[in-house]
C-alpha cells in the first residue's frame, strides 16, 4: 500500500493561528533521501550538463489502435497486455535503426561519442518510493508480443516497489508515458548516460482532417528531448517523424 505520511515536524516556535501568524506547526518536513535524492541529483546533473532540445509531434494513431484491437484476437497475443506503450517501444527500436545517434552517449572523459548497437529501453515509472526507470534489456531484439510482456512485467514490478537496483542501470533510451495521467505533452529531462527521451501523451478523440474530410480520430502528442551535443536537429526531427509515422501507419514497419 501507500507509505504512511511522516508526522509533522515543526520548523520553528509559535502557535499557528490567525492571519499572518507563524504556521510552522502546519508544515510537514520529509528528509530528502533514497530514490527521491538520487532522482533529484540525476535530473539536475542532466539538465545543467546536456544542452536539451525538445520537439513535438501530434499524430493520428487510429490505425495503431485498430491494429491493437485486431491483434487481441491473434493466438500469438493471447494473454498479452498490448498497450500503446508497447507499440511506441517497438517504434523507437525500429526508428533507432535509421537514426542511431539517439541511442548514443556523450563520453566527456574519453572525448568520444559512444554508439550502442543494442537498446536497453528505460521506462519511467511512478512508484511509492518515487520515480524509477527500470530497463528492458535488448528491447530491439524482442518481438512486439515479447516486448509487451516484458513491459507489463517491468511496470508491475515497479508498482510493487520491487525493482532491483541493477535493473535501473545501463539504459540507452527512455520512454515516459505521461498520458496515463491524462497529460497531453511535456518537456522530459534526459536521463544521465543517455541522449534522448520520448514522452507519450494521452490518446484523445479529436477532430482531424482525413482526405479532405473532417473526422473524429484517435490522436496522441509525442515530445522528444535530445542532447544537442550528440543529436543534431535534423537527426532528432527525423527520429521523431519516424516514430510518429510508425504509430500512424504500423504497416511502415515492414520498410525498416
Amino acid at each position: 500500500g501507500a507509505p504512511t505520511a511522516p508526522a509533522a515536524t515543526p520548523s520553528g516556535a509559535g502557535a499557528g493561528g490567525g492571519t499572518g501568524g507563524d504556521r510552522a506547526d502546519c508544515e510537514t518536513r520529509v528528509p530528502i533521501r533514497g530514490v527521491r535524492k538520487a532522482t533529484a541529483q540525476a535530473m539536475v546533473e542532466s539538465a545543467f550538463t546536456a544542452p536539451h532540445v525538445t520537439e513535438f509531434l501530434t499524430v493520428d494513431v487510429t490505425p495503431m489502435m485498430e491494429l491493437r484491437e485486431r491483434l487481441k484476437g491473434d493466438p500469438d497475443f493471447s494473454g498479452v497486455k498490448l498497450t500503446p506503450l508497447a507499440f511506441a517501444a517497438r517504434a523507437v527500436c525500429l526508428a533507432k535503426r535509421r537514426t542511431p545517434d539517439v541511442n548514443a552517449v556523450w563520453d566527456e572523459r574519453a572525448g568520444e561519442i559512444v554508439y550502442k548497437d543494442y537498446v536497453h529501453l528505460g521506462i519511467a515509472a511512478a512508484t511509492p518510493r518515487g520515480l524509477v526507470v527500470p530497463k528492458v534489456r535488448d528491447a530491439d531484439a524482442l518481438s512486439l508480443a515479447d516486448l509487451a510482456g516484458a513491459l507489463d512485467e517491468l511496470t508491475a514490478t515497479a508498482r510493487d516497489g520491487k525493482t532491483a537496483p541493477e535493473a535501473m542501470l545501463d539504459g540507452t533510451f527512455t520512454i515516459t508515458n505521461v498520458g496515463v495521467f491524462g497529460v497531453d505533452t511535456g518537456t522530459p529531462i534526459i536521463n544521465p548516460g543517455e541522449s534522448a527521451i520520448l514522452a507519450l501523451g494521452a490518446i484523445r478523440d479529436t477532430p482531424w482532417v482525413v482526405d479532405g474530410e473532417l473526422a473524429v480520430r484517435k490522436v496522441m502528442q509525442l515530445s522528444l528531448s535530445f542532447d544537442h551535443r550528440v543529436v543534431d536537429g535534423q537527426q532528432g526531427s527525423r527520429f521523431l517523424a519516424d516514430v510518429g509515422a510508425l504509430l500512424a501507419d504500423p504497416a511502415k514497419a515492414i520498410t525498416y
